[in-house]
């Protein structure tokens, strides 16, 4: 406990005005909206029952919400009533809130409605939002009198000094704007800890802080917060050592009962990824035992044919894509970080574990190329349909099974065939781009960022998505994509490809 308190980061704040109000209007099938008029305007204006404004910041917020409301007319003889509504994308603030019927729960809505009792008043919220743009709904006042807004402000909070990242500017407009929205993502998400998404889950997931902890490693270098974030997962584990899939902060650190085969194994990925940034040996030594944890614990998962089991419940993440059957994906990254456990073992002299986990690696790879590589089709199938899925190759090309010109092979049949069972989040997405650069494939790897996050930001990204399907941007894996996340963790990667793979290749 001691380690990971004195690790907590300082929390920095600034203040953010609104700087336009907007008017919403339908664009075909998604919502836009267009500039009214300056900001500091609205201080003129009166609200009377049923007025409302929306009002635009400028850019992505994360943080506490103060603004002033003033009467106008006779002394006020019953109390305001108001709705604050605030939205990461215009559809949150556009839609009726009262008609989501999805899978997560309504309370991540952002909506507040709130009574005033005594004007003047000073109305400071005590939740923390997530937004660029806040509607200001006048459900009551009374005939007697109207209100005015004043002196509307954020107070932005965040662990990251966006000041000590060296701004990109280069020759490739496009990549300098991915690089902007990737760094922004970034920033917003890095709080307590690395926080899967601001708006929604605000937790600590493992899969989203391997991510995080890349990018962070080539712009903020705020390694202490890594460190921090893995001594939480190492001390907060399940039962059985187990680390489970996500932590909670408040009211005081724990883990959720959600565990998943995948990420429960990225622990040893977090591990390797901050050895070569740090080169600090010492969190390695102190956290091995709880790493290799999770290699006896996946072994339990591995059939008589020495290939990972197939399961119908939810415990493998991979991707959002309802259809993808998991267990080739899974197989192969256990195959990925059994071979950076192994790294860590040589590097410890640990030779009994290493033994063991040499002993795995020939097994997994013997089953999937017995059982789970198809020659004729010149895929890795996954599952009893033998399902052929992009996630899949992927996952593969990552572990090493094949060596690299094969690798690069597989991924261009991949690109060619294009299978029907595509990836949809940005967190697969950046394994792909991954797979591609250790198949020597940057110009296919710069291509396919320019083109999917280049996509978000010429939607008018302000961060990046937790979803982006460029085949159906409309998309939820939650029945409505008000509850998505504008604003995720996992998707903000493109900084670290750009600086790590490509900053000497382009004209900065």
């Amino acid at each position: 406990m001691y380690k990971r308190q004195l690790l907590k980061p300082k929390l920095l704040y600034n203040e953010v005005k609104p700087v336009s109000v907007v008017q919403i209007y339908k664009d075909g099938k998604d919502w836009s909206f267009y500039k009214l008029k300056e900001a500091k305007v609205l201080k003129d204006q009166v609200f009377a029952k049923e007025d409302s404004v929306c009002l635009d910041f400028g850019t992505h917020c994360v943080g506490y919400v103060r603004l002033n409301i003033i009467p106008v007319g006779s002394p006020p003889d019953a109390p305001a009533y108001i709705r604050l509504k605030f939205g990461e994308h215009i559809c949150e603030i556009a839609e009726n809130s009262a008609d989501y019927n999805g899978l997560l729960s309504s309370s991540w809505i952002q909506e507040e409605y709130i009574h005033i009792d005594v004007l003047p008043a000073v109305i400071e919220l005590p939740r923390r939002y997530a937004f660029r743009f806040m509607e200001i709904y006048v459900k009551d006042t009374s005939s007697k009198y109207k209100i005015r807004f004043e002196n509307i402000v954020c107070k932005t909070v965040s662990s990251a000094n966006v000041e000590n990242v060296p701004h990109l500017n280069c020759s490739d407009s496009m990549l300098d704007a991915i690089d902007h929205v990737s760094v922004k993502t970034m920033c917003q998400c890095m709080q307590d800890v690395f926080e899967d998404g601001p708006k929604r889950d605000r937790r600590l997931w493992i899969g989203d802080l391997r991510l995080q902890a890349l990018t962070n490693y080539e712009t903020f270098k705020n390694y202490d917060l890594v460190k921090r974030c893995l001594y939480l997962f190492a001390g907060l584990r399940q039962n059985d050592g187990r680390v489970g899939a996500c932590l909670f902060t408040e009211p005081k650190p724990h883990v959720d009962d959600t565990w998943l085969f995948d990420y429960s194994l990225l622990f040893i990925s977090c591990l390797y990824d901050y050895y070569f940034a740090t080169k600090y040996l010492s969190l390695v030594c102190e956290l091995w035992d709880t790493a290799y944890r999770q290699i006896e614990i996946a072994q339990r998962f591995i059939d008589e044919n020495g290939v990972v089991k197939d399961r119908n419940d939810w415990w493998c993440s991979v991707d959002w894509n309802e259809s993808l059957n998991k267990q080739a994906s899974a197989h192969a990254i256990f195959i990925y970080t059994l071979k950076q456990a192994k790294y860590i073992a040589e590097l410890l002299n640990d030779n009994s574990r290493l033994n063991t986990i040499e002993m795995l690696i020939r097994t997994l790879e013997y089953g999937a190329l017995k059982v789970l590589w198809d020659e004729e089709k010149g895929f890795f199938i996954s599952g009893e349909e033998r399902q052929i899925s992009w996630a899949s190759q992927v996952w593969f090309v990552l572990a090493g099974v094949f060596d690299k010109e094969k690798n690069a092979r597989l991924l261009r049949h991949l690109i060619d065939m294009q299978p029907n069972v595509k990836m949809i989040t940005p967190y697969m997405y950046h394994y792909f781009v991954e797979a591609l650069l250790d198949s020597e494939m940057s110009e296919e790897a710069m291509n396919y960022i320019k083109s999917y996050w280049g996509g978000m930001v010429a939607d008018g990204a302000d961060c990046f998505y937790e979803l982006y399907n460029p085949d159906n941007k409309y998309e939820s894996p939650y029945g409505s994509r008000i509850i998505n996340s504008y604003c995720h963790a996992w998707s903000g990667t493109p900084a670290y490809f750009i600086r790590k793979y490509f900053a000497s290749k382009v004209d900065f």
